[in-house]
């Protein structure tokens, strides 16, 4: 019977995690990974929490207790970084994120003794790394996807810079955060577990806004100024890191500096470049065939493999090699322009601008659509949204391509919502 109730109870949490359109799927290894994060009765309690933020005092009617016992509950899953905790209206929120990016990294954002981190590194390394189910659902489903590359800014020319937006610069994150934390690489720290990690910096990826000041809070990141910040973000660009991070305008969440050997994210733009798991900055590089002399050092500084040396097809010089690259894996991150120490390398604009999500609602509802999970986002049956988080889903799904809004429309099997996108099609 025990047995029974457990495997229930982590059953409902993994239920509860695929409600989300990052979901995790179901393996032994993700229940092992599950029972090191939370204990039975913890995983029966957070299946029962709804999609978005919600406080304590709802926490309590779903669950059916008193409030001080749900607010005990809630801050201790906070305090372990399984919940994020965030202040609505002068009072606490609470929301459980997605395993990525969300509670599987925060779990080795910093070196803690309360968790097997070695355990849990190698249970990460056979589910993310060996099984590609997790890490292929996460990056290659749907056109909208969890982060985005932001260009090298060192590599950019003084034209080019003019051309970059706000949101499209790591500076700019960094300068305008209310927030910033600094914690220990998910990636390396899980790699330097099972002695595949590399010496790039360990402590140097940053979470910003709410996110960040509810890790602080609870000690899995470092309060860092804006100057200290920026000081990490040039170490970064140092060592020839890539900037991934949240796939959003506004508020974002977290930019990795990410490496291509122990990086997810990097990996996951190598194993499934041709489906496009990373959205790509604005930029591509443009190889100076006539100059390059074949050196290779921007093959070996790129994290996807978007560059080889060919043949200069050169009848005088037969064994003459020249860089070439494959523009369809590229991620436009710019390393190899500083990487060229000739300058036969450069940043030029993409043809076609990447589309950028506004904030997190619209990314998790575009691909909510893309997924074929729109309906657990509306009507979440663990607590009915309410009008406003209605309202805000059907503003996003009013500003969204006719297609997408089919799309959606099948999916959420609402006369209502079809109506509203009846009269909207019929004005445009």
């Amino acid at each position: 019977m025990t047995h029974l109730i457990t495997t229930s109870g982590y059953s409902e949490l993994v239920d509860r995690l695929n409600r989300f359109p990052q979901g995790a799927p179901p393996s032994d290894l993700l229940f092992k990974i599950l029972k090191l994060l939370f204990s039975e009765k913890e995983a029966a309690l957070v299946s029962l929490m709804p999609i978005y933020p919600f406080t304590a005092e709802k926490a309590a009617r779903i669950w059916k207790m008193n409030v001080s016992r749900a607010r005990k509950i809630l801050h201790d899953l906070a305090s372990r970084a399984i919940l994020v905790d965030i202040e609505q209206n002068s009072e606490s929120a609470y929301c459980l994120p997605p395993p990525m990016a969300g509670f599987f990294e925060f779990a080795l954002m910093r070196v803690r003794g309360d968790l097997d981190q070695k355990m849990l590194s190698e249970l990460f390394y056979q589910y993310l790394n060996v099984e590609d189910a997790f890490i292929r659902d996460l990056f290659t489903r749907g056109e909208t996807q969890l982060g985005r590359a932001f260009v090298h800014e060192p590599a950019l020319t003084k034209e080019l810079t003019v051309q970059v937006l706000d949101y499209e610069r790591a500076t700019e994150v960094i300068a305008t955060a209310t927030h910033i934390g600094v914690g220990v690489c998910y990636c390396r720290h899980k790699m330097k577990h099972v002695n595949r990690s590399c010496d790039a910096p360990m402590n140097i990826c940053m979470t910003f806004n709410t996110v960040a000041a509810s890790l602080i809070k609870h000690g899995h990141a470092r309060r860092v100024d804006q100057k200290e910040g920026l000081d990490l973000l040039q170490l970064a660009y140092e060592n020839r890191l890539v900037q991934f991070g949240d796939n959003v305008k506004r508020n974002v969440c977290f930019i990795c500096n990410c490496c291509g050997c122990c990086c997810e994210a990097m990996i996951a733009a190598r194993r499934f470049g041709v489906l496009h798991p990373v959205h790509t900055t604005n930029f591509i590089p443009e190889v100076q065939t006539q100059l390059c002399v074949g050196c290779g050092k921007c093959v070996g500084i790129c994290p996807v493999e978007a560059m080889t040396l060919v043949s200069a097809n050169d009848p005088r010089t037969p064994n003459k090699k020249t860089a070439k690259l494959r523009e369809d894996i590229c991620l436009g991150c710019g390393l190899c322009v500083r990487a060229c120490t000739r300058g036969n390398v450069v940043l030029k604009p993409r043809a076609q601008r990447v589309i950028t999500p506004l904030d997190s609602t619209h990314r998790i509802i575009v691909m909510a659509i893309e997924r074929g999970t729109l309906q657990h986002l509306i009507f979440d049956n663990r607590v009915l949204w309410s009008h406003r988080a209605l309202a805000a889903v059907l503003g996003v799904i009013l500003k969204i391509p006719p297609i997408q809004q089919v799309m959606a429309s099948e999916q959420v099997k609402s006369r209502y919502l079809e109506s509203l996108l009846t009269r909207v099609q019929h004005y445009r």
